[in-house]
């Protein structure tokens, strides 16, 4: 490589910034090297797989045309990934050919659909850094029951709709308990979208602030977020520990852009969007203005049904696996957490039956059992929950108990309903006081305070108290 050559790479360099701006081109190219110039074909190479499919898919038409506006003998680019003890690439790059080719990989906002087909799902999940995708994670293997239709349903809507066609709701909300197949919906959204026309990256709260705060070190921001607005269906689980003020600004915008933009959002967390207490309340309000979805524990028919699908296809790679409906109708009863813990009795029966000889019996099962069996845990109340009941109960509104009015028959009411909110939820005073109109958590103290002394010296007022417990609880 001659200083020819270089002299002519910055000249290029020049161009692009020029055409692009300061900020693009510090994000994708101020760390790209020209390593070679050899036969009418440029070597280019970056520090990161994620910039150069990226580059390859957005910018180098671009590139190729400064190069041959310097020298018109080039015809085409070879854009590697370089290693920082081996400089040479170990793998064949990617060829992009003179610019009739080069459109083929031009960006996908000005092509269109035709475009986004030719860009392969797993490419698009692997450069973004997707979080992994479990195989067995499918519509397929998912058991719907009463308490998860809806959510289902949802979910395959989302996954069947084509590029193009108008949004049901935007964004899908779906959140539950630990176990009961929010993963699974989510999973089950990205595989069937594999090989449609649209881009779709499945991401953990955790894997996006891996991403985000991994752009601000690198400072390819930028880039990061030109990467994930451009996808078509994105997916964030376990939004609950999405944590850090900057991630979480990133995340709010990134969420109004793709929404704003016609593209689809789908979310999942442990809890409904007004109880993520960490998050803005702009991102809160978005959120619960999409279709928000809540799977409901298990019932008992659906644990056996599930039950049943994990042991077909245990027995499909282990033959002579099986396990009697007695044990199978023990199983779905007594163990009733989660969908974790019924794969877990699975594997354990699977486990004994394998390694010792022995046939699963019922004796063996309730012995194998016994640390999966919980007492039942009491019924998660909730804020709104409490509010309902109590205006029900004391025959004012809903309205009324976040209202500023204070005769007699609102007070007492919203003083109940705060000191409710303080003993059956593990909600802060401030983000009750926020729930109850915006009150300060000084008047939520006092309310909680109030009704405790009146609750030590007159006996109705902690029957009252004792009546809406059950009320909540039952």
């Amino acid at each position: 490589m001659t200083s020819t050559d270089q002299e002519r790479w910055q000249r290029v360099k020049e161009r692009l910034r020029s055409e692009l701006g300061d900020d693009v081109f510090t994000s994708w190219f101020a760390r790209m090297e020209l390593e070679a110039v050899d036969k009418g074909v440029v070597r280019l190479s970056v520090p990161t797989r994620f910039l150069r499919n990226w580059i390859q898919s957005h910018y180098s038409d671009r590139v190729l045309s400064h190069w041959q506006a310097e020298e018109p003998i080039i015809t085409r680019l070879e854009l590697s990934v370089r290693s920082a003890a081996i400089r040479p690439p170990a793998v064949k790059p990617k060829l992009v050919e003179s610019p009739a080719s080069a459109r083929e990989v031009a960006d996908p906002a000005q092509n269109g659909a035709e475009t986004r087909a030719s860009v392969p799902f797993m490419t698009v999940h692997e450069a973004l850094g997707g979080s992994p995708l479990d195989p067995r994670l499918t519509f397929e293997t998912f058991i719907v029951g009463r308490s998860n239709t809806l959510a289902h349903a949802a979910a395959r809507q989302v996954a069947t709709s084509r590029h193009g066609e108008p949004l049901m709701f935007n964004p899908l909300y779906i959140h539950a308990g630990v176990g009961l197949g929010k993963t699974h919906l989510l999973q089950a959204i990205t595989w069937a979208a594999n090989g449609s026309d649209r881009k779709v990256l499945y991401l953990t709260a955790e894997r996006f602030m891996y991403g985000f705060v991994s752009a601000l070190r690198t400072q390819t921001t930028l880039a990061f977020k030109e990467a994930v607005r451009a996808i078509d269906v994105l997916m964030i689980d376990d939004l609950q520990f999405l944590q850090g003020r900057s991630t979480q600004a990133e995340f709010c915008h990134t969420l109004n852009a793709l929404i704003d933009a016609g593209r689809q959002v789908v979310i999942a967390s442990d809890r409904p969007p007004a109880d993520l207490e960490s998050l803005d309340d702009r991102v809160r309000s978005r959120l619960a203005g999409g279709l928000v979805v809540e799977i409901g524990s298990l019932g008992e028919e659906l644990r056996l049904e599930i039950l049943k699908s994990r042991i077909a296809a245990a027995s499909i790679h282990h033959r002579g696996f099986e396990v009697p409906p007695s044990v199978l109708a023990f199983i779905a009863k007594s163990v009733t957490h989660n969908g974790r813990d019924l794969e877990g009795a699975v594997n354990r029966l699977l486990a004994h039956n394998k390694l010792t000889g022995q046939p699963v019996t019922l004796e063996m099962a309730e012995r194998e059992m016994r640390d999966l069996i919980r007492p039942a845990e009491p019924k998660r109340v909730r804020i709104e929950d409490i509010q309902r009941v109590v205006a029900r109960q004391y025959n004012v509104s809903r309205a009324d108990l976040l209202s500023s009015r204070r005769t007699a028959n609102v007070v007492r009411p919203r003083q109940m309903a705060m000191y409710l909110a303080k003993i059956l939820t593990l909600r802060s005073l401030p983000e009750i006081g926020r729930r109850f109109g915006g009150r300060d958590h000084t008047t939520v103290l006092h309310a909680v305070r109030k009704i405790e002394s009146l609750a030590g010296t007159d006996g109705a007022i902690a029957e009252e108290i004792e009546s809406l417990k059950r009320q909540l609880q039952d």
